[in-house]
């Protein structure tokens, strides 16, 4: 990802944006790649206005916390906490998308985000 705050997703848009048409069967498959996450604010952490992201399964905790600090352009001593379910937060290293399988509901996957310890 580049410095400015650019969609999760905005990368992947540009590389299949040079790839030829393929059958829908692969859309569809395509689709099934990318989870909505629905992001929320907590305490005196600015909220976003946009909370519903369309995020890659592969894409990291850490990633997509260092996406959210520099969309909301916090400064870079600021640290960024995100939770699951209100109640513990996930390694840097894991995948959206296995949280997604395991924590997941009504198609989405709500994650917390607050710039100090809430929960766990």
């Amino acid at each position: 990802m580049s410095e400015n705050a650019e969609s999760p997703t905005e990368q992947q848009k540009d590389e299949t944006s040079s790839q030829p048409c393929q059958s829908e069967d692969s859309g569809a498959s395509e689709e099934k790649k990318k989870i909505d996450i629905l992001l929320k604010a907590v305490g005196d952490t600015p909220i976003m206005k946009t909370k519903k992201w369309a995020v890659e399964r592969g894409r990291t905790v850490q990633s997509l916390s260092q996406f959210i600090s520099r969309f909301l352009k916090l400064e870079p001593s600021e640290q960024l906490f995100i939770y699951v379910n209100q109640s513990f937060a996930p390694s840097p290293d894991q995948e959206v998308g296995v949280l997604f399988e395991c924590f997941g509901s009504d198609g989405k996957l709500v994650l917390h985000y607050c710039k100090s310890q809430a929960w766990g």
